[in-house]
Formats: structure tokens, C-alpha cells, sequence
């Protein structure tokens, strides 16, 4: 491996240079006329546009990218996350055309895919799967009953989905078959495909991801757990290593699991296993991304490593030595998006005037913005990752505090006072949350000056 194209933009484009430089790859950046200006354009070794603004015109252009690749002579490429990254018609594309996919094969990513077959094939391997249908459900009669079986609340959620779309959460009989119809049609016009399953609710859920790594030789290690319960429409916010109601019995558990499943599948790359953790500290198989996440620093803050350069690795065919990973210190991460926390959350595009990011001792920043730039409207939100490590979750609290006081972005609105507020909540300082917390959560509107 020789030469890398991004096939992604913004921050996690940024990120994937510069693991490639230092490894001494050169690089290739792809970018839609919206992003001319962007600084992945400007840090990668060669630029190549591939379209106008709309992400189905150039990011989500197969055709377009793989020809990038071939004029550019790149032997691989990293698909970082969203857009294409769990595209198995992309990843198999890449092999037909001799070019290296920095990830798992394709086999993998349609199965994990798959919400109802991924499910399945946890189950086999004795992976606990939170009860529900076997598989999708197209008779709404039928979806009844099951779900009666289950008893409510149920979740309806779209087998080829995520980030909330087509999922439905059910906890009057009555409504079932109307909430029903509703996901299969949103989940058809999202994704193209109208199946759903059903799975029993899991009261007081906790989101807690574990972090695996497999070389797709058969041996697959695990980096700890992720908290991700802090989220606001099936969206996370906020995310940190390691999870206030960890125990290292708990972990041990979690963590056979999450290999065992990877394994399953003889896992090759990074990717993330998915766990809905009840009151009782049960946990169960929610769903497997095959590719990096967008908070996989706070695992590089707490295990001191670089997870970008362990994909790159593998992919170059390398091993990986089964191990005990060290966790130290606990890591703190926050989405900063470009949106008014003031008014629904609504997006704030426009231009940056001023960008001023935190410092000092375990303060980190995963950004592509800079005063002066223009942050456009077709693609995600998300502008900055501001990520603090320390020796305990109190002191990492403390500093993402101090950390978000120094950070100044002005021109634009930010989620910044979101965080601020966030941070001074006695139940989430005090790690008593789970996924429903911001349902209840009251922002205070900023008094005027």
C-alpha cells in the first residue's frame, strides 16, 4: 500500500491523513465543489472533485471515486465513516477493481448490515439478543401478535437502518398497527427497503459500545466499552471511556461477547459492537457498525493508541497478537455541531468569523473548520470534536468545562452552551442517566446581556 484516497470530507477526512502521513502513505482527497476550500483538500497530496453539493452527486458517486482512485494511481481506500463506509456494493467495487477497501469484506458488512440476520447470527453464538421477532415482519396482523407475545413497549425499527430512521417506540397496544405502517413507509423512503423487526423495549436503557479490532485471521481483541446514552433523537452528543456503571465482571462479559461475535464472522478492521444495557446491568446485542465511529478518540485517549493506523494495518495484511489492552484514565468527548441549541437544535450553516479551540494537558481537537470558513448546508452538522482525558470522570468533567469555556467560535450558532449545561447536571455528573435523559432535560435559556 502505497497511496490512500479518503473517500469522506470534514474532520474524520483530516484524521485519516494524518495517520496516513505519518505512516508515510501518500494521500488522495476527493470533494464536492461545496468543500473547495476545505482543509482535507488542502493537507491530502492530491485533490480530486467529483461533483456538485449534493451528497448523491459526489460523495455517494461510486462510479466517480473509484475513477479518482484510478487517475490518481491511489491503491486503497479508507472509507471513514458515513456516506459509503458500510456499503458492501462499494467494498466489493473496490476488490474488482484491485484496490484495497480499508475495511471489512463485503460478506460482513451486508450480514452486520442486516439488522434481523446480524441479530441471528449473534444468537448462534450465544451473544444475548434482546427478545424479539424472527427476522422481518411484512403482515401487520402477524407483527400484532408478536408484539403482544413480547409485551409492551415494543420497538419497531427498519432492518436496513439506522440513526433512528424508521424506528418506532410503542408503548400503547392500541397504536401498534398505526406506528407500524409509519416505520415501514419511512424506512422505504430512507433506505429504499420497507422491512422492519420487532424487539421488546428495554426499560432504563444504557448505550454502551465495545470497541473491537480484527485482523481477519481469526483473531479479534476488544479496547474497553464506550458510553453513548447521551442522545437526542437516536443521536449521540456526547460519548465517554470508560461507562460509570462499568464493573470489570461486567466488562469481561461484554467484552467475550463483543469477540465472540466478531469472530463469528472472522472481523477484519475496526468496528464497534453495539450493547443496550438494562437497570440490572443485563446487557443485550443491539447491532455491529462496520467502520470506524465517530467517538473512537476517547478509546485512543484511554488506551493510548491510534485505531486509523490499526485498520490501515490490517488491511496491509498485517496480524494482530491476541492481548489484554491497558485502560487508563477516562476520556470525555463532545459533538460540536453547527446547530441553536435555543431552537430545536435547527442547523446554523454560514461563515465561521472566529475560531479560537481549547488547550493544554489532555485537551484534544478533531476538527476540519477555521475562522473564515464557510460551513455548507448539504452534509452533516457536526464541525468539531472536542475530546479531554484525565485520571478520573470527575477530573475529565472538570477540564471538558474549562476546555469549552476557552473554545470560541463566533459567526455561527454552536451546541457549545448545550454542553456547558450538560456538564453542571448533578445526575450526569453523578453518571445517573440513560437514553431517555435529555427527554427531560430543561436547556436554560442564556439571559441577555
Amino acid at each position: 500500500m502505497k497511496k490512500v484516497l479518503i473517500a469522506n470530507r470534514g474532520e474524520i477526512a483530516l484524521r485519516i491523513i494524518r495517520t496516513c502521513h505519518e505512516m508515510g502513505l501518500k494521500t488522495v482527497a476527493v470533494y464536492s465543489t461545496a468543500d473547495r476550500e476545505a482543509l482535507h483538500v488542502r493537507f491530502a497530496d492530491e485533490a480530486v472533485c467529483i461533483g456538485p453539493p449534493p451528497s448523491k452527486d459526489s460523495y455517494l458517486r461510486i462510479d466517480r471515486i473509484i475513477a479518482a482512485a484510478e487517475v490518481t494511481g491511489a491503491d486503497a481506500i479508507h472509507p471513514g465513516y458515513g456516506f459509503l463506509a458500510e456499503n458492501a456494493d462499494f467494498s466489493a467495487i473496490c476488490t474488482d477493481h484491485d484496490i484495497t477497501f480499508i475495511g471489512p469484506t463485503p460478506e460482513t458488512i451486508a450480514l452486520m448490515g442486516d439488522k434481523s440476520q446480524a441479530k441471528r447470527t449473534m444468537e448462534e453464538v450465544g451473544v444475548p439478543v434482546v427478545p424479539g421477532s424472527d427476522g422481518t415482519v411484512e403482515d401487520p396482523d402477524e407483527a400484532k401478535r408478536l408484539a403482544d407475545e413480547m409485551g409492551f413497549p415494543v420497538v419497531i425499527k427498519a432492518s436496513a437502518g439506522g440513526g433512528g430512521k424508521g424506528m418506532r417506540l410503542v408503548h400503547d397496544p392500541d397504536l401498534f398497527l398505526k406506528h407500524f405502517t409509519a416505520a415501514r413507509t419511512e424506512a422505504d423512503a430512507a433506505f429504499g427497503n420497507p422491512a422492519v423487526y420487532i424487539e421488546k423495549f428495554v426499560v432504563e436503557p444504557r448505550h454502551i459500545e465495545i470497541q473491537v479490532l480484527g485482523d481477519g485471521q481469526g483473531t479479534v481483541i476488544h479496547f474497553g466499552e464506550r458510553e453513548c446514552s447521551i442522545q437526542r433523537r437516536h443521536q449521540k452528543l456526547l460519548e465517554e471511556a470508560p461507562s460509570p456503571i462499568m464493573t470489570p465482571d461486567l466488562r469481561e462479559r461484554m467484552g467475550e461477547a463483543a469477540i465472540r461475535g466478531a469472530e463469528s464472522v472472522n472481523y477484519a478492521g475496526a468496528g464497534t459492537v453495539e450493547f443496550l444495557v438494562d437497570a440490572h446491568r443485563n446487557f443485550y446485542f443491539m447491532e455491529m457498525n462496520t467502520r470506524i465511529q465517530v467517538e473512537h478518540p476517547v478509546t485512543e485517549e484511554v488506551a493510548d493508541c491510534d485505531l486509523m493506523e490499526y485498520q490501515i494495518r490490517v488491511a496491509m495484511g498485517e496480524t494482530i497478537r491476541k492481548r489484554d489492552v491497558i485502560l487508563d484514565g477516562h476520556a470525555i468527548e463532545c459533538r460540536i455541531n453547527a446547530e441553536d441549541p435555543f431552537r430545536n437544535f435547527s442547523p446554523s450553516p454560514g461563515r465561521i468569523e472566529a475560531f479560537h479551540v481549547p488547550g493544554g494537558h489532555g485537551v484534544r481537537v478533531d476538527t476540519h473548520a477555521y475562522a473564515g470558513y464557510l460551513i455548507p448546508p448539504h452534509y452533516d452538522s457536526m464541525i468539531a470534536k472536542l475530546i479531554v482525558r484525565a485520571r478520573s470522570r470527575e477530573l475529565a468533567i472538570n477540564k471538558m468545562q474549562r476546555a469549552l469555556d476557552e473554545f470560541v467560535i463566533e459567526g455561527i450558532k454552536t451546541t457549545i452552551p448545550f454542553h456547558q449545561q450538560l456538564l453542571r447536571h448533578p445526575d450526569f455528573r453523578a453518571g445517573e442517566f440513560d437514553t431517555r435523559f435529555l427527554d427531560t432535560f430543561t436547556l436554560e435559556q442564556p439571559t441577555e446581556a
